[in-house]
């Protein structure tokens, strides 16, 4: 006997009629006469007596509406405590993920995940990709935001609709400010700031074309907060994601588009064939629900 059925048994017993009964469980009556038949051929025994007016139950329906209250009450009551015993599922999440903006989705899932599971801690460990991937590797990190390009093979990951804007760091009163974007020409004989990731720095370099020869790398810098304090004493212009100016002041530091522009992408990583714990595990389901991933 499906439980499904017990139900519409026991809604028919306590109206007393088909129709009744059929708009309390928004279904039609032809499909409720054939369950309650299908039900009375299962059990091999008459469960109604079917009146002008009204339905009746016989003694054996009696009985199974007795059973039948009993069963259901014990599926509701489990339920119940299913969703109680997974309302208690506790642990710390840790998050690894660099300046980007990217990370202005962690808010919302997170505040979304907290009202389902008020017990689970997070821990924000911010890095550029190498670093949280080598966290990852070694298990100290959950789940990483990572900028691409990257090697991935051993995550499962979820890519981000939104693309990493790549942008120049300069002060406001630079030349080069007055400018609605930058060229790579722009920045012949001037002092660079660049990301330290060799893979990242390559795509930059890909970007300058041949005027990267006429360009002074002055520094390298693994966090874009720190090359822009570089940046705010005029000692060079940081080429980076757009990402981590959310908070800066543009009354001591602007940024300017690259023309032509480029975008790298980011994506929601976790390591692949290694037991999650259940709070990590749930996570990743509410992720790949979220709006902004893209569908792989």
């Amino acid at each position: 006997m499906e439980i499904r059925v017990l139900r519409y048994f026991l809604t028919v017993a306590r109206e007393g009629g088909i129709s009744r009964a059929s708009e309390r469980l928004h279904i039609t009556q032809p499909t409720l006469s054939r369950q309650l038949a299908a039900l009375e051929d299962e059990v091999g025994v008459k469960l109604f007596e079917r009146g002008a007016r009204k339905i009746t139950l016989t003694e054996e329906g009696m009985l199974l509406r007795r059973r039948a209250e009993e069963i259901l009450s014990l599926v509701d009551r489990t339920q119940k405590e299913l969703v109680s015993q997974e309302n208690l599922i506790e642990g710390k999440i840790v998050i690894g993920c660099g300046e980007l903006s990217a990370v202005s989705l962690l808010p919302d899932m997170i505040a979304a995940f907290h009202e389902t599971y008020p017990l689970v801690t997070y821990d924000i460990f911010t890095a550029n990709a190498d670093v949280v991937k080598d966290q990852m590797e070694k298990g100290i990190v959950d789940i990483g935001v990572l900028l691409e390009p990257i090697d991935i093979e051993r995550f499962d990951f979820l890519r981000l609709e939104h693309r990493e804007r790549w942008v120049a760091l300069m002060k406001p009163d630079d030349p080069l400010a007055a400018k609605a974007a930058v060229s790579p020409e722009d920045f012949k004989g001037k002092p660079l700031i660049l990301p330290a990731r060799a893979t990242v720095r390559n795509e930059v370099s890909n970007w300058f074309g041949s005027a990267f020869s006429e360009a002074q790398v002055l520094f390298t810098s693994n966090l874009a907060t720190n090359g822009a304090l570089m940046v705010q004493a005029g000692l060079g212009y940081s080429i980076l994601t757009e990402g981590a100016m959310l908070f800066w002041d543009e009354k001591k530091i602007v940024s300017r588009p690259l023309c032509p522009e480029i975008y790298s992408d980011s994506v929601f990583a976790w390591k692949r064939s290694q037991p999650l714990s259940a709070a990590v595990e749930r996570f990743v389901e509410q992720m790949k629900c979220f709006p902004g991933i893209a569908v792989q």
